[in-house]
């Protein structure tokens, strides 16, 4: 049945790392190798001029980051693949968080030289905790860094994973022969040309051979033999169940830079990494083969064309298929909507689509009728759960700059937050808003925007608050809830949702205010 031959051949990723370990250079090799893009662009000398193709906001040529999530697909062995290229800077990673809402496994990049980093800590963390599968590359082999056997230690201790080294590499940095696959038995050697597209390689049956010390030089040869002795006695063997089940990772060598290594890493995912997996929703679990459409909304783009003020919802489909010109209930609202053009991404271009399968990510022009969390569905009522707002870390007041574009200025706070990029409070007492976010290069990301997506001006006053909490009591109408907002009344604000939040100046008023006020709860995050 073409149904579910369609869903076996989604794979649906996303890549995760610290800031600059590759993750955006990678996918564009990726690319390449599924012949989307001709060349890639994110080569350091000329990052600005050209620019990675899966960043295509403004700021994020200029500084040479990426801000948002992309997502970009491409076939590759008649196997369709969704790849979902994350931010890696901590600022941002309530969106990358979120995006790992809509991934079914998971590529950690990794830099030869720093190793594990901060923010590969986290992401982990998260994934381990909802059991994804992961696969582990280590990036930037043609520069001097750990030995390798180093790396895999620091693998396992930080972050708490289970590896084992599918690709292993002979020497490293300026003496950098290759890569000895052990997937696949066969030898592939690094010219150093990052112009070559697709390498060649060398099988290699018997590694006692003669033929292994021409191709790499004798005593590589020796270290290689003696090396992979060792990786045969110390790491597991690597078996499909317990990579798809999250309890082992295994490891790739290779320099996305210079395509090298990014071609095995791409055969042995293809082959072993699921396809769409069933989805809990508040009512029961969802399979991807159920005939009914369901999906969910984790995140939403506003103006990603400048030249039309659009937005578009992103959406992962769970179940069924989504097709376009069908109505579907949007749960939250309870009421049917229809879309004339869904878009699959591909590459750099946007295409409208007829009908997409689960696994498949979906774009949907809204107008605001969309928040992050919400489901469609074809008829069912049931809420996808999972998708968090984190407890802002950053607060600042934020003023109109100019008087004249107040409306502009409102209009692209509220598309802006709804998007999910920070958060909007109204402070009780005196209307003003304060902006809360994750990390303190939002607001420049907000004031860029804001000028120049929507032409409204504004500056940002400090507020000394160290956390926000949502106020949760347990009787709204008893005398001390009314108590603590009069006497907390300064403190107070609503969020978007109409929400109360108690702004709490130090850790050490938060613990006074939690034991005078027993009956209340205070949350830190607050469940969309």
């Amino acid at each position: 049945m073409k149904f579910l031959e369609e869903i076996n051949r989604r794979r649906t990723f996303g890549i995760i790392s610290h800031p600059d370990a590759g993750k955006t250079t990678l996918t564009e090799k990726l690319l390449l190798f599924g012949g989307a893009i001709q060349e890639a662009g994110a080569v350091k000398s000329n990052k600005i001029k050209k620019g990675a193709t899966s960043d295509f906001m403004e700021i994020e040529r200029q500084r040479g980051i990426s801000v948002a999530t992309s997502v970009l697909a491409f076939e590759y062995k008649d196997i369709k693949i969704n790849i979902l290229d994350t931010p890696g800077h901590k600022d941002f990673a309530e969106d990358t968080f979120r995006t790992l809402t809509a991934v079914d496994s998971v590529i950690v990049v990794i830099d030869v030289a720093k190793g594990v980093e901060e923010q590969t800590e986290k992401l982990v963390s998260v994934c381990r905790m909802r059991n994804i599968p992961m696969i582990v590359f280590i990036n930037k082999l043609d520069r001097e860094g750990k030995d390798a056997f180093e790396l895999l230690d620091e693998i396992e201790q930080k972050l708490g994973l289970t590896v084992t080294p599918l690709s292993f590499p002979i020497g490293m940095g300026y003496d950098f022969k290759g890569i000895y696959n052990i997937w696949e038995k066969n030898i592939n050697l690094f010219s150093g040309d990052s112009r070559k597209n697709i390498e060649e390689t060398i099988e290699v049956s018997d590694l006692q051979s003669a033929d292994l010390d021409e191709l790499v030089g004798e005593n590589s040869a020796n270290q290689l033999r003696e090396e992979l002795e060792l990786v045969e006695g110390i790491y597991p063997t690597f078996e499909k169940e317990a990579y798809q089940n999250g309890s082992l990772q295994p490891v790739f060598f290779g320099s996305a830079l210079n395509n090298f290594g990014v071609r095995e890493l791409l055969d042995c995912f293809v082959s072993i990494a699921p396809p769409p997996k069933p989805k809990e929703s508040d009512v029961r679990l969802v399979k991807p083969e159920e005939e009914n459409f369901t999906g969910f909304v984790f995140k939403i783009h506003a103006n990603m064309d400048p030249k039309h003020r659009d937005r578009l919802a992103f959406v992962k489909i769970v179940s069924g298929t989504f097709e376009r010109n069908v109505p579907y209930l949007h749960t939250r609202h309870n009421k049917k909507l229809k879309f004339s053009s869904p878009n699959a991404f591909f590459a750099e271009k946007k295409e409208i689509v007829d009908i997409s399968y689960p696994g498949d990510i979906v774009g949907l022009h809204d107008t605001g009728n969309f928040k992050i969390g919400d489901t469609l569905t074809k008829g069912e009522v049931l809420h996808y759960k999972g998708i968090p707002s984190f407890s802002p870390e950053h607060f600042r007041y934020i003023n109109n700059a100019d008087p004249m574009k107040s409306k502009q200025l409102a209009k692209g706070i509220d598309q802006l937050m709804d998007e999910g990029v920070a958060q909007l409070f109204t402070l009780e007492i005196n209307g003003r808003k304060v902006i809360g976010t994750v990390g303190a290069l939002q607001y420049e990301v907000i004031q860029y925007r804001l000028e120049h997506e929507y032409g409204a001006k504004c500056t940002y006053e400090n507020l000394n608050v160290h956390k926000a909490c949502w106020v949760d009591p347990e009787d709204p109408d008893n005398e001390e809830f009314k108590e603590f907002k009069r006497v907390k009344s300064k403190f107070l604000a609503k969020d978007k949702q109409g929400q109360l939040v108690f702004f709490a100046d130090s850790s050490f008023s938060l613990q006074m205010t939690q034991q005078k006020y027993p009956s209340i709860q205070f949350h830190f995050t607050s469940e969309f």
